[in-house]
């Protein structure tokens, strides 16, 4: 490290996909790009945020409907922020509680992963409950404004479950969930790895379906960026963005996954297992169960291919639509605009222009519209997309908004 070095201050939640983070420091990535990196793991997805709006961090690890939220000014404190990287695609999943799920097995038909067939027997076990004058599910996300909130809802309401009638949602960080479910305060969570995979592994969960099973290759966090730092500090910010990518690649590297989970695992970053934090990284998923014990998604977390680091105005857009959806905030052509502006694919070519990478020509697509990965038209040729389809299968379009939710909130009742 040179006296020169630039200091950022980068904040982050224990999960896998803050990796990125964490590898650009432990690895060298930031220090090769002359770049001190200061990492501070916080517990909750508010405490973050509201470090960033009072810049304590210059950056953080942030779920991306929060940078969506901060775009329509949603919160107390003005976040304003700029998104130009995601931080990978998929992820998450969903656990039952063990005692919940035994309880109910016997009638509620064969095990499946697909989110069709796992809602309708979710959708059975809560008549069941209702029959039998048992209290309603109470299940746990991260965040009012996180990826896990807005497809839960969206997955419940496609199998004809109310979240709001049929279920208690409610909001713990991320690193408490497995407590939760083992003390019985949660019936059921959506969280990111490794706390699924704690849960299960630990006996007291059971997986129900994952995030890729409910909307393939779909966003989870973003790179959240203050203004000031991104346009005051343009060549720190572009050689951080540069050093996230290289981390990216590393994590990819099939050779590299024993590594990081070592790395991971210290006490100062997630401080699980080695054994908790692989089927997040490896795709080998435990369910929990005799059979199948293991569902394999090679694809269940992609740091970089299929332009995982990518921000894509079309992601934002359906997180916008959902938050319009659940009564979270007004449709108007302002908040539009504001959501379309808060990502900046043009600071990610900018920064990684020196290492000619490939990538996507445009930052909206019809969403659910491709069922295999794709070639990508991008700068160099090079690179594939998708599949991204919804497990309902209906499309997204960006430029028909107001139709698609219109559409959706017949499906809430």
């Amino acid at each position: 490290m040179t006296s020169k070095a630039t200091h950022i201050q980068a904040g982050y939640i224990a999960l896998n996909d803050a990796a990125p983070l964490i590898i650009a420091r432990e690895c060298g990535f930031a220090e090769a790009e002359g770049i001190d990196l200061h990492l501070h793991k916080e517990t909750s997805w508010a405490t973050l945020r509201d470090k960033l709006a009072i810049g304590l961090f210059d950056v953080a690890h942030l779920l991306a409907p929060i940078s969506v939220a901060a775009s329509c000014k949603l919160f107390p404190l003005p976040l304003d922020i700029v998104v130009p990287m995601a931080l990978g695609l998929g992820g998450n999943m969903v656990t039952m509680a063990r005692s919940i799920w035994d309880g109910h097995a016997p009638a509620s038909g064969p095990v499946s992963f697909d989110a069709g067939a796992a809602g309708a027997r979710l959708k059975a076990m809560i008549e069941d409950r209702r029959a039998r004058g048992n209290p309603k599910l109470r299940l746990g996300a991260v965040h009012p404004y996180s990826a896990h909130n807005y497809e839960l809802r969206y997955w419940l309401a496609g199998c004809g479950i109310d979240p709001d009638q049929d279920t208690d949602i409610v909001f713990l960080p991320p690193s408490t969930m497995p407590d939760a479910l083992r003390s019985g305060a949660l019936d059921a969570f959506c969280v990111g790895e490794p706390w699924n995979s704690a849960a299960i592994l630990d006996g007291d969960g059971v997986l129900l379906t994952t995030k890729g099973h409910i909307w393939q290759n779909s966003p989870d966090k973003v790179l959240g960026v203050r203004r000031s730092f991104a346009l005051d500090q343009q060549e720190a910010h572009y050689a951080l963005l540069r050093a996230l990518y290289k981390a990216a690649e590393w994590i990819e590297s099939p050779a590299n996954k024993e590594e990081l989970c070592r790395i991971l695992s210290a006490p100062g970053y997630i401080g699980l297992s080695e054994t908790r934090l692989k089927p997040g990284f490896n795709g080998a998923i435990e369910t929990g169960l005799a059979d199948p014990e293991r569902l394999n998604m090679p694809d269940f977390y992609l740091p970089l291919s299929r332009a995982a680091l990518f921000p894509k105005e079309s992601h934002a857009l359906w997180f916008y639509s959902q938050m319009v959806r659940w009564g979270h905030v007004e449709l108007s052509d302002d908040h539009i605009a504001r959501v379309r502006a808060s990502c900046h694919p043009e600071m990610l070519r900018a920064a990684l222009a020196p290492l000619d990478i490939a990538l996507p020509d445009t930052q909206q697509d019809i969403l659910s519209a491709q069922d295999i990965q794709s070639p990508i038209a991008s700068d160099q040729g090079l690179g594939s997309l998708g599949p991204d389809v919804f497990f309902d299968r209906i499309p997204f379009d960006p430029d028909a908004l107001a139709a698609y939710v219109a559409g959706q909130r017949v499906g809430k009742n």
